[in-house]
């Protein structure tokens, strides 16, 4: 008897490893003899990077970046088996959870953390593909924390240098690409969200999940209106279904990545634990 047993994590109970060694204790005592193949999987948002190093192995590296609300906070991100690919979740350095909730303020709250962690990992010798993996944001930038992280110079009519976070994106006058990033040519980018917002308007990012991140209802505006004119300046299709994912972050990571993949981060999840692979010759599959 051969048992594939792939839960994603059961929301402030268990999280998806937990929840595949519960699954597992309670076959075996079933079927003693069975074979259990634990996978347990995310869909890109919080615990996909722990998902991924339970499920395929590999390191797990923590370093010191700026938290969402401009504070240190240490965050990890992940290079898997083999080398070659890395894993960054934004939820390490610009998570919901990272903020309190009275303190939870998307006009100053940014990715600027995810941007560092990126940095680290491109740097990383033998690194081949980056997954982004996004979910639970505090944010609601764009990810214009990440393009200064990474480089970019934003600012102002007057030349200044714009503040972190979303409102301030409503003063942007010109963006400036970052002359190189630490990294080999020919790096595979991929983006896990599950969701397909835009990133602005009745469905995009302010005015759907701005609110759970401290948003107003003028907020939202507010909000919506500084996310409309970066897209504007910076040339960002504003409509293409996903970018307003974790607070409009793939509008600026397709700015650095163009040819970036935007995937439901399921799909990604499976593709990296190989699973079709592992479903060959099983009896059962418990999800």
């Amino acid at each position: 008897m051969k048992v594939v047993i792939a839960p994603d994590s059961f929301k402030g109970a268990l999280s998806a490893t937990d929840a595949a060694q519960a699954i597992a204790r309670g076959v075996r005592r079933a079927w003693p003899g069975a074979e259990c193949i634990l996978l347990p999987v995310a869909d890109g948002g919080e615990g996909t990077l722990d998902t991924l190093l339970s499920a395929a192995g590999g390191e797990r590296i923590t370093r010191r970046v700026t938290g969402p609300m401009g504070t240190p906070v240490d965050a990890a991100w992940g290079l898997l088996a083999g080398g070659e690919t890395a894993v960054v979740e934004l939820a390490q350095a610009a998570g919901l959870t990272l903020v309190p909730t009275a303190k939870r303020d998307p006009f100053r709250a940014t990715t600027f953390g995810v941007g560092e962690l990126i940095r680290d990992a491109l740097a990383h010798p033998g690194v081949r593909q980056l997954l982004i993996a996004l979910g639970g944001s505090a944010t609601n930038d764009g990810g214009a924390g990440i393009l200064q992280a990474l480089g970019w110079s934003l600012t102002d009519e007057g030349g200044s240098p714009l503040p972190h976070g979303g409102l301030a994106l409503a003063q942007l006058h010109r963006a400036i690409p970052a002359g190189s990033l630490p990294s080999p040519r020919g790096v595979r980018v991929r983006i896990a969200c599950d969701v397909d917002n835009p990133l602005v308007g009745p469905r995009g990012a302010s005015a759907v999940f701005g609110p759970q991140k401290g948003a107003s209802p003028d907020g939202v505006v507010a909000l919506d209106r500084a996310l409309t004119h970066f897209a504007a300046v910076l040339g960002i299709d504003a409509d293409r279904p996903g970018t307003g994912a974790a607070g409009g972050t793939p509008a600026g990571l397709l700015c650095i990545f163009p040819n970036a993949e935007i995937r439901p981060g399921i799909d990604l999840v499976l593709d990296a634990l190989e699973f079709d692979e592992h479903l060959v010759g099983a009896d059962l599959v418990l999800t």
